[in-house]
């Protein structure tokens, strides 16, 4: 049997750009169960399809079995309770699971970043070491003796092998110091900033630093 729209109906249809379509009804027995449920997943997949998913893919029995599998799990999880104590712990253990950001080592070293922190730890050794020797002069001066006149003689009756080890230990951070000191008063006047200015005033700090430091320990 085949039914035709009403005319008042032509005049909606004809202000669509689709033309009309004739309405057509068979006499088809009733769908099964089965046969229903195939027709309702394959209408909830055309929505999946025009967004170019395969649905092939999403009636996988693979997929179907993994999606199961979730299920059970997320049906079985369970919350537990747990004390302060064991609530820290287990958060600073997932700490320790998570991502760091790179470190330092990453970067290729340069001569600039490393004298840089070779002025800063001579500097405070020197630094150091004269508040140490202050402080123990005054904190010791009743049980040891720590006058000059006391070092002059300690240093004299020591081998000449120490006498020139331990010139080297001083003279070596103190002229690095130095030398490295000139360079920074030089960069703050502007002057040595390029590049390659500063690559050679850094061997040079270098170079100036190993000849004085031999220099004054074999004096």
């Amino acid at each position: 049997m085949i039914i035709r729209p009403a005319i008042g109906q032509y005049s909606r249809l004809n202000s669509r750009s689709h033309p009309p379509r004739l309405l057509t009804t068979t006499n088809k027995p009733a769908m099964s169960t089965t046969t229903l449920k195939q027709a309702l997943l394959a209408t909830s997949l055309k929505p999946a399809s025009r967004l170019g998913v395969h649905t092939t893919c999403l009636k996988s029995p693979v997929l179907a079995s993994l999606s199961g599998l979730h299920q059970r799990r997320f049906n079985s999880s369970k919350t537990l309770k747990c004390s302060e104590d064991d609530a820290l712990k287990l958060l600073n253990e997932q700490r320790k699971l998570r991502p760091s950001s790179p470190h330092f080592t990453i970067y290729q070293p340069q001569l600039t970043w490393y004298s840089s922190i070779a002025n800063r730890v001579t500097g405070c050794a020197l630094s150091g070491g004269f508040y140490a020797y202050a402080l123990g002069y005054m904190a010791l001066s009743g049980s040891i003796p720590l006058d000059s006149d006391t070092v002059v003689q300690v240093v004299a009756s020591s081998p000449e092998w120490a006498k020139v080890a331990g010139k080297a230990i001083v003279a070596l951070p103190f002229t690095y110091h130095t030398f490295n000191g000139v360079r920074h008063l030089a960069w703050d006047m502007g002057y040595l900033l390029d590049l390659k200015t500063s690559y050679t005033a850094g061997y040079t700090v270098l170079g100036l630093t190993a000849v004085s430091t031999v220099g004054l320990a074999l004096i």
